[in-house]
């Protein structure tokens, strides 16, 4: 099911190249298929070309925790935060937020 999703979204990208939806959704089913290598690619295309994509961030961030890059997802919600704060998207901030604290030890809640 997955490479049928995977086959349809490759030929919107042959269609529309810079579509930032495109490219998000092709980084999204990557990451979900465990390929980290091409994940990377298109959520670094995001950041390069759209990088007021807000979405983006969240992921991106996470995958890097999830291949134990810490700082590096730090770094992006960091600059996630900064985006949706000018786009004023208050609930991407809280969520880029939340990760932020989390992957920072910033995380409260424990005690």
């Amino acid at each position: 099911m997955s490479s049928s999703r995977l086959a349809k979204l490759l030929e919107f990208l042959e269609s529309d190249p810079n579509d930032p939806f495109i490219l998000y959704a092709l980084a999204t089913e990557y990451n979900t298929q465990n390929d980290k290598e091409k994940a990377y690619s298109f959520y670094l295309q995001l950041t390069d070309k759209h990088p007021g994509y807000v979405g983006t961030y969240y992921h991106l961030g996470k995958l890097l925790e999830k291949d134990d890059q810490k700082d590096k997802a730090i770094e992006v919600y960091q600059k996630g935060m900064a985006v949706a704060r000018n786009k004023r998207d208050m609930h991407a901030f809280s969520e880029l937020q939340g990760a932020y604290n989390t992957a920072a030890g910033l995380d409260y809640e424990d005690e």
